[in-house]
């Protein structure tokens, strides 16, 4: 299915009102209508540098992605607001398929590079713009949109990654490891991992960051834990990013059952 979808998939630039309406029905869908941009919103952006891409399966909007112009008093760049799919059709690739046209046409327009923000939590997320896009987090910025009531974010304080995508530099090619110091041990109970002793004061080349590759199940299943991580997660990121570290990988922790860990690389 993934494959059949991926071939018969097509990527356009949505202009037009009624295309931009059928992004606002997806996006209600994938998250609720109070979340949902409104119309007259993606419209101005459109016509004002902006720019929102409709990923089309059999003619039927199963994604979408928009961005807008940011400025931040140096550089002008892409703001990647947000991507939504189809709950019918996630895990097929059409995330990264969408990023690619972004980045495409991000280098038409003359931009140098994209940001966006994510949760740190959401490994997949993670993997996506870490790992396959090779972007890299230069911040963390705490509760950023304060309190959502959709079913990803209820209760837990929106925390999010800042993600540069350098998109005419060359990507970091190295194959990171599991051999570096962890800046947080955990231990497993019940099939979900547990933060326990916090390291702070670590000098090596690179650093990992264990986190639960699991959260949503996680946060259902035990509530305080998900608040843990959240907790024990931003005070690493935290003390680490504001020292001029970044974090430039994700990848799958072989050696506990259902964790990750980002790499952490100091800045040059």
């Amino acid at each position: 299915m993934k494959q059949q979808v991926l071939s018969a998939l097509t990527i356009r630039n949505l202009h037009t009102v009624k295309e931009l309406e059928e992004v606002y029905k997806l996006e209600s869908l994938v998250w609720s209508t109070e979340d949902a941009i409104p119309v007259n919103q993606t419209v101005a952006a459109v016509e004002n540098g902006g720019f929102v891409l409709g990923a089309f399966y059999k003619e039927q909007l199963i994604g979408f992605q928009y961005s807008f112009p940011g400025f931040n008093g140096k550089n002008i760049y892409v703001v990647s607001h947000c991507l939504g799919i189809h709950p019918d059709y996630r895990a097929s690739g059409i995330g990264e398929r969408l990023k690619r046209k972004q980045k495409e046409l991000a280098l038409q327009m003359g931009f140098d590079y994209i940001s966006w923000t994510y949760d740190p939590l959401e490994t997949v997320n993670g993997n996506l713009n870490i790992h396959k896009l090779k972007a890299v987090c230069t911040d963390y910025k705490e509760n950023v949109y304060g309190e959502m009531s959709d079913a990803m974010n209820s209760g837990i304080a929106t925390d999010r990654f800042l993600v540069e995508w350098r998109i005419r530099e060359e990507a970091d090619e190295k194959i990171h490891s599991l051999e570096h110091p962890y800046c947080i041990s955990t231990y497993l109970v019940d099939g979900f991992v547990r933060p326990s002793e916090i390291t702070l004061n670590l000098n090596n080349e690179y650093l990992l960051v264990p986190v639960p590759g699991n959260f949503q199940a996680l946060k259902g299943s035990d509530f305080p834990l998900a608040v843990k991580w959240r907790e024990t997660t931003r005070q690493v990121f935290t003390h680490y990013l504001k020292r001029g570290w970044l974090v430039v990988d994700i990848l799958k922790d072989s050696q506990t059952e259902n964790q990750y860990v980002y790499v952490l690389k100091k800045a040059d």
